[in-house]
Parts: C-alpha cells; sequence; structure tokens
C-alpha cells in the first residue's frame, strides 16, 4: 500500500498551487535567471495572492523577455506602455517600473559580487538554508530577522517592492529558508 502524501495546507488543491508546492516551494536555487525571475514575480504579487501571480507566470515570462535580466534592464518608456496594456501580467505601473529598476539594480550586484546568488546567499549563516520545525500553518513567520536585513540593504541599493515580507518569500520560494511543515512529505 503506498504511503499517504502529505503537503502543507497552503496549497490547497489547486493542481497548478500543488505543482508549485511539490517541485519547486523550498528547493535551492543557484541559478540567477531564475533568482531574477523570482524577484520580479515575488514583486508582483505585493498585495495580491501566489497563486494569482502563478496564474499569470506565462503571461510574465513572455512580456518580461524571459526573464532576461539584460533584456528587462534595457526596457524603455515604450516597454512600459506595451507592458501596462498586456492583459497576461499585473498591469501596475509602480510594479513595472519597479521590475525595470530592479533588473538594472540586479546587474549591479552581479557585478560587485559575481552573482546574485553569491550576494543573497552571503546573508546566510555558513551559507547554508535554514530549515524550520514548523509544525502548524499558522505558525509559518511572513518575515524574519534575516529577511529584514536582506530588505534593508536591498531598500537602501534602490531596490522596490522588496520588503521584509516580500523578501522571505523569495527566500522561501528559493529554498534559503525551507517552511515546509514538519509532517510535509516534500519537505
Amino acid at each position: 500500500m503506498a504511503a499517504e502524501i502529505k503537503r502543507c495546507s497552503w496549497c490547497g488543491t489547486d493542481p497548478l498551487y500543488v505543482k508549485y508546492h511539490d517541485e519547486e516551494w523550498g528547493k535551492v536555487v543557484t541559478n540567477d535567471k531564475v533568482l531574477f525571475e523570482f524577484l520580479i514575480l515575488e514583486g508582483a504579487q505585493a498585495g495580491l495572492s501566489w497563486i494569482t501571480i502563478l496564474r499569470r507566470r506565462e503571461g510574465y515570462r513572455k512580456a518580461f523577455a524571459d526573464f532576461e535580466v539584460n533584456k528587462v534592464a534595457a526596457f524603455t518608456d515604450d516597454d512600459v506602455a506595451r507592458l501596462m496594456s498586456d492583459t497576461g501580467i499585473i498591469r501596475n505601473r509602480l510594479k513595472i517600473n519597479a521590475a525595470i529598476s530592479n533588473a538594472r539594480l540586479f546587474i549591479s550586484l552581479q557585478q560587485e559580487f559575481g552573482s546574485f546568488y553569491n550576494y543573497m546567499w552571503g546573508f546566510m549563516p555558513d551559507r547554508k538554508p535554514i530549515l524550520n520545525e514548523i509544525l502548524r500553518p499558522a505558525d509559518v513567520p511572513a518575515r524574519s530577522e534575516l529577511s529584514d536585513a536582506i530588505s534593508k540593504d536591498m531598500k537602501k541599493r534602490g531596490f522596490k517592492f522588496f520588503g521584509t515580507t516580500i523578501c522571505y518569500a523569495h527566500m522561501q520560494a528559493t529554498g534559503m529558508v525551507n517552511d515546509h511543515l514538519a509532517y510535509c512529505n516534500f519537505r
């Protein structure tokens, strides 16, 4: 008899959410392109649910040059106008402008640290993921002292839509923090 699959309750039964939970959330990402993708998507999520963004992920991929950071950093006012009329993404001018500005800043971090990955993981104790022992969904934190520190540094560098809560979500999504519940098979 096969063992019962147990997963974190936050993903519910939506197939897209379940796939994201099972295959991506909490797994360490070292690739800067994927880290940039999550930077764009997490910024777009501000004030919205993550499933709203997941459902538009392909739209974002098309609208934001397959998350090629150099291409996004070169976007012009014409691109902003194009994005503002793109129904495949969240059409919020502040978020769109922030994504373009953040792309330029992302490149500056790559130049300074060798990669965005090196920059982010430089904050991590021993450069290892934090494996939280969480028993109840209500105990999953929305921020941490570490997300506070990273967010503060990124804000100082000019990043927008990357406050401590968004930073913590980025850390969860990219495996810097593993907040799968203790009973979850995907921990």
